[in-house]
């Protein structure tokens, strides 16, 4: 139920005929336009800070609701199939319990339009609002989640599926079938004051618009767009740092804290965290079948690697070479051999390999010598890395039906699970002060013996002996986004891959 003062009501039916958005030309950051949608009184308006990778917007109008509509919108058109995503609040305590701040797409910026939005509302109403019809009356599905901090709409088709979290927590979703708003829409961020003598402002960060992948795309041989993303874990806000339209993966941070080293296309590549560097190619020798395990070493002077030689079959073998390039030496003697970690006193290399038809966790001296099997259980062992104490093997296993996150110590005893959720739980990684794991939770209707592209899935933070776990980031990814050791030197940042289409800049310097 909304509430009305009866002047309003007359008001907003006064207007009911069609009011195109005002100063729609005017680019926005990755919107390529805003304005205010209906007669508003008010003038609203919209900033992008490039520096923080943030949207300010400030709107007015009667409200968003009946037949027609008045806000403040950002936007972009679009075709086929998205995810938006963004986390947000407003700025101060507000005049109206209904002012409303969320994601909206919409047939066209007439103020009567079809349209769908997922809303948060001042006063913690979280819901999924939808015109059918021009002019028609605005229906609703409220979330049972109040108070929602992360939004994110998705279009399948006709489909729509607006799922909520507040951060930290796991996203809850409503689902609307059969509504069509034509194949180009208008795709953005809108702020309403619910009050046309009033201008409400939010902010909004982590802004994403996904394009995912087509159904039916051939895992391995066709890919999308990657950007690389820089996230200060205490805050929760991501940046992102680099982008290209072919398959990047595995971003591992250097010792000094100043590149990202990551594989694309058999390569290696080093990335400065500066804006405005471009990445360089890692001389890896005669080593170019690289796939996304590679790891520093905790001096960082060298860099293990996993290539795959095509004399050899395209079997995926380890090798060391210095961190700044050079010809690779052999480590394993045989594969599939698939490299996750290094030991703190530099001794020692561990690594997932298929040995017997089964795939377990082994380890062998850096220097030489015959390698070690840690784990005997049946099932799928892999991501294995050492703490930065050297006392413990964190990997993750499907030994029990899921995979979850398990520890062992370094000789391979004590064997012990640290995670049991309905998630499939990949990669744990080890902040360097030794207090947090961080990894990767693919839903739970994926086969547990894969980590797939293009899905869904959370980055989830812990503490390093178990305990409960936080959503630190919501992500379109999957293999590759995180399969390295990812924490910067201070275990303050992580770098992850997310994935989209790419169809325009995702970090513009505009204003």
């Amino acid at each position: 139920m909304r509430h009305y003062l009866p002047f309003l009501f007359l008001y907003s039916c006064f207007f009911i005929a069609a009011n195109s958005a005002r100063a729609q030309n005017e680019p926005v950051g990755i919107f390529d336009g805003q304005g205010d949608v209906g007669n508003t009184a008010l003038k609203g308006g919209a900033a992008w800070r490039p520096g923080t990778q943030e949207y300010v917007i400030e709107g007015a109008g009667v409200n968003m609701w009946f037949g027609h509509d008045e806000f403040h919108f950002v936007w972009k058109k679009l075709k086929g199939d998205f995810i938006l995503r963004t986390q947000a609040a407003f700025i101060g305590k507000g005049a109206e319990a209904h002012r409303k701040w969320g994601w909206m797409v919409r047939s066209s910026l007439d103020s009567n339009a079809r349209h769908v939005n997922a809303v948060v509302h001042g006063d913690g109403l979280t819901s999924l609002q939808f015109r059918r019809t021009v002019g028609g009356n605005t229906e609703e599905k409220r979330s049972p989640l109040t108070g929602a901090e992360v939004v994110q709409l998705e279009r399948r088709g006709s489909s729509y599926i607006m799922s909520v979290a507040r951060a930290g927590d796991t996203l809850a979703s409503e689902r609307l079938d059969g509504l069509e708003l034509g194949d180009e829409v208008y795709v953005g961020l809108f702020v309403c004051s619910h009050n046309p003598a009033v201008l409400e402002k939010a902010v909004f960060h982590n802004v994403r618009i996904v394009v995912p992948a087509k159904p039916g795309f051939i895992p391995y041989r066709e890919y999308i767009g990657s950007d690389i993303e820089i996230l200060d874990v205490a805050s929760g806000r991501s940046r992102i740092r680099y982008q290209e339209p072919r398959s990047l993966q595995a971003p591992n941070w250097t010792t000094d804290g100043q590149s990202l080293i990551y594989n694309s296309g058999g390569l290696l590549y080093r990335l400065d965290t500066a804006a405005g560097r471009t990445p360089v190619v890692i001389n890896t020798g005669t080593a170019n079948h690289n796939n996304n395990d590679h790891v520093l070493s905790f001096d960082g002077k060298q860099i293990g690697i996993s290539h795959q030689p095509v004399e050899e079959k395209s079997v995926s073998i380890v090798y060391v070479l210095p961190v700044g390039g050079g010809e690779p030496r052999r480590i394993t003697k045989t594969g599939p051999s698939y490299l996750h970690g290094w030991s703190p006193d530099g001794k020692w290399l561990v690594y997932t390999a298929q040995r017997n038809n089964d795939f377990d966790i082994y380890k062998i001296p850096v220097n030489g010598g015959d390698e070690v099997r840690l784990t005997t259980a049946a099932g799928l062992d892999d991501g294995s890395e050492f703490s930065p104490d050297g006392q413990y093997i964190y990997f993750n296993s499907a030994r029990t039906g899921t995979m979850q996150l398990w520890r062992m110590k370094a000789d391979g005893s004590e064997q012990q699970q640290l995670t049991s959720d309905a998630f499939n739980n990949w990669f744990p990684h080890i902040s360097p002060d030794g207090k947090w794991i961080v990894y990767i939770a693919f839903p739970a209707d994926i086969n547990p013996n894969d980590h797939p592209f293009y899905k869904h899935v959370y980055l989830r933070l812990m503490p390093v002996g178990g305990g409960p776990a936080k959503v630190i980031a919501y992500i379109y990814g999957g293999q590759g986004t995180i399969n390295t050791p990812s924490w910067s030197p201070d275990s303050r940042r992580l770098a992850f891959v997310s994935n989209t289409q790419l169809l325009f800049d995702a970090f513009p310097a505009g204003n």
